[in-house]
């Protein structure tokens, strides 16, 4: 494969296959459309796609500056996808991909890190491989030491004074007294998503012990336990802060007996507002996310309460551009643009 360089001003977007994605739901797309309509280029590539050579590869050439990062890319184009009185609209097929050019990093104006979790091996080895485009001035969204050591749990535990009772351990007998002087808890995996694996519990509930060692693998693995926050009845706001300001939010409501919010098991969004506890979580936050390089970034608020700092691939801009009417993928783009 030739290496090349992208025509004009692009953006790359590291991500799932695109054959994977849901153009009426994935931030990433409309990350994408919103690149496309800025009149820049963009290009889309897997972490398998990543590598790192002196020159091109099978090349011996070295450029005296050591090795590059290179992807293997494919510049696509997004038909439009209007959002309509049912939500969006999207044509089939919704995009169109060129032939994979082989490119180093450094070509591109900025790099956006939007692989979903889990954060496994192949995850951080990506991460190190955008280490070294970084080293060369690629802005790389989110930083990828950032994306290694904000643990979407644990990282909010640097704000722990606006989280609800938390507790992390692996101990079963720290759990349960936890458990016991909360009467109610959240028992989330420190790698899980979308709320996959968070689970109820009361200090009553049968078989709790039994609970906190299938959940600990034998006191293997550490979990966050939480006192469960009635108020998630009226929602868990998912908020997006673009380089540290909030520019949009929507609140995610619990349906049918279920006590998680998250949209991808059933929650239900609603346009929403920003209470004046939360705006005070955001300023706290801004200086330390933009001093990390975190720039897209999507916090989880309970009842004024933090729960989750999202930096790996922050959903929401979807639900929150048709329910609030807020071009939140454009300002996003053009706030990276201007700094």
């Amino acid at each position: 494969m030739i290496p090349a360089r992208p025509g004009r001003p692009a953006q790359l977007f590291v991500i799932d296959p695109i054959t994977r994605l849901n153009p009426a739901k994935d931030s990433s797309v409309a990350l994408i459309q919103a690149v496309q309509r800025a009149g820049l280029q963009p290009w889309v590539c897997t972490p398998a796609d990543l590598s790192a050579a002196a020159g091109p590869q099978g090349s011996s050439a070295d450029d005296g500056a050591g090795h590059r990062a290179w992807s293997r890319a494919q510049p696509v184009t997004l038909a439009p996808i209007q959002c309509g009185e049912e939500g969006w609209e999207v044509p089939q097929p919704w995009y169109s991909l060129g032939e994979p050019v082989l490119l180093p990093l450094d070509h591109f104006q900025a790099v956006w890190m939007r692989k979903d979790p889990p954060v496994d091996e192949a995850y951080l080895y990506a991460t190190h491989l955008l280490d070294l485009a970084e080293r060369r001035g690629v802005r790389v969204i989110n930083r990828p030491a950032a994306l290694r050591a904000w643990n979407e749990k644990l990282g909010a535990l640097r704000f722990s004074h606006r989280m609800a009772p938390t507790l992390v351990s692996s101990r079963v007998d720290a759990l349960q007294a936890f458990t016991a002087e909360h009467g109610e808890v959240v028992l989330k995996p420190l790698g899980g998503r979308a709320g996959q694996g968070v689970v109820f519990a009361a200090a009553g509930t049968p078989g709790l012990r039994a609970l906190l060692e299938l959940v600990t693998q034998m006191e293997a693995l550490p979990v966050m336990v939480q006192a469960f926050l009635p108020g998630v009845k009226a929602g868990d706001k998912r908020i997006l802060l673009v380089d540290g300001e909030p520019l949009g939010a929507v609140n995610r409501v619990p349906t049918g007996g279920e006590f998680r919010s998250n949209l991808a098991v059933g929650g239900t969004p609603e346009a929403a507002a920003l209470s004046e506890a939360e705006l005070e979580i955001c300023a706290e936050l801004a200086p330390v996310l933009r001093a990390e390089g975190l720039f897209f970034v999507g916090i989880d608020v309970i009842d004024g309460r933090l729960s989750e700092i999202n930096v790996t691939s922050p959903t929401g801009v979807r639900e929150v551009e048709r329910l609030g009417g807020i071009p939140l993928a454009d300002l996003t783009i053009a706030r990276l643009l201007a700094l």
